[in-house]
């Protein structure tokens, strides 16, 4: 068992890590104040293969590792998570589409996928339905050679600039087997979108509602087979929350070599903060935190890479301990900064409100307990 990243792994961690130190980094505090949504920041990290990293090559696709893609998300995280955040859904997205759709659809949306002409939402969640996800209500009435679409998703990452949806709708009887999966274009009659959410963190990316009123879609933009959805969107949602814990753990890796440099420079009582062992207690379990989490995301991403029996657990296990963990380190990084952590001066509070929300999206913690109890009892 080699716990080393190979040389081609490490140019990849290199390359992300750099490209987050130039280009997000220093924007990220203008990008949250702002609410600003860094497309063209975003078209460049496409230049570098982010957009499709773990998508074939036949239309543009890195064809990297599910390992390879935590990586980069680890580190792109420790410039800008939202940023970052939001590169992972358009890769979840951009892989469905690859995966599941026939070579016509792969090569309608792909190569403007995979340079970010165009961008990708995965539409899932609903007002009425959120971990309860197979019993969403948006419905899907095939008429002709169309679908005709009503309902509404809800907290829509990229809601209303993205070009591409990818939507679970019902097509049949309630439950999971009634559930298929659709991509709809930005432009189709009958889409429309909410205003903006307002929310604690994430300002980097737009949040909204997707509203489909009599939205006509062809049946050709349908992805496999009718009531094939839910198990597309389940299989998404394992490298989704694999790319997750991925970007929990590189915003706290970067809140805590924050703070250690902090504890070395700022005295206090005649002695610098890292003298003192509270101080070092604190760091050590930091520390130790971020190194479990990091083994678990590894482990699960090369669960997913060999399709191992397991792998939807271990996803589920690495998700829910690295976004709670990080979290809990970002925090204790800000305390550590004692009032300046609380200055939008400093980086501590913008970290902490954007991890806070990893907690609960692609799969809330709570579920992540349900999926991992569940497979461990069927053992």
């Amino acid at each position: 068992m080699d716990f080393e990243l190979n040389e081609e792994q490490r140019m990849i961690q290199d390359m992300a890590r750099q490209f987050a130190k130039d280009k997000l980094e220093p924007n990220a505090a203008l990008w949250d104040a702002k609410q600003i949504f860094a497309v063209d920041v975003m078209r460049e990290a496409a230049k570098l293969g982010f957009a499709g990293i773990y998508v074939g090559e036949e239309f543009g696709g890195s064809d990297l590792s599910r390992l390879d893609a935590a990586l980069i998300f680890e580190q792109l995280s420790r410039g800008c998570v939202g940023t970052a955040a939001f590169l992972s859904i358009h890769n979840m997205a951009s892989w469905m589409i690859d995966t599941y759709g026939d070579v016509n659809q792969r090569r309608q949306w792909l190569p403007n996928l995979m340079t970010m002409q165009h961008i990708a939402s995965y539409c899932l969640t609903e007002p009425g339905s959120g971990s309860d996800a197979a019993s969403l209500r948006t419905k899907a009435v095939r008429d002709g050679d169309d679908y005709v679409i009503n309902g509404t998703k809800a907290f829509i990452s990229g809601a209303g600039v993205s070009d591409i949806y990818v939507v679970m709708v019902r097509t049949g009887g309630p439950g999971p087997k009634g559930i298929s999966t659709f991509v709809v274009e930005k432009d189709t009659p009958g889409l429309s979108f909410g205003a903006n959410e307002h929310k604690m963190g994430w300002n980097t990316q737009p949040t909204a509602a997707v509203i489909f009123e009599d939205c006509r879609v062809p049946v050709a933009n349908r992805l496999g087979d009718e009531g094939a959805g839910f198990g597309i969107a389940m299989s998404g949602l394992d490298g989704g929350r694999v790319n997750i814990g991925s970007c929990s753990l590189g915003g706290a890796s970067f809140a805590y070599d924050l703070a250690k440099e902090y504890t070395q420079t700022r005295t206090q009582f005649g002695r610098k903060i890292a003298d003192f062992q509270a101080s070092q207690f604190k760091l050590a379990d930091m520390a130790t935190e971020l190194e479990a989490s990091r083994m678990m995301l590894y482990r699960a991403a090369a669960a997913i890479d060999s399709n191992h029996p397991r792998k939807s657990s271990l996803a589920a296990m690495a998700k829910r301990f690295a976004t709670d963990a990080g979290f809990l380190v970002a925090n204790d990084a800000l305390q550590l900064h004692g009032g300046y952590g609380y200055l939008r001066d400093y980086p501590l509070e913008r970290i902490v409100r954007d991890l806070r929300v990893h907690q609960i999206l692609e799969g809330t913690n709570e579920i992540m307990r349900v999926i991992i109890a569940r497979q461990e009892l069927a053992q």
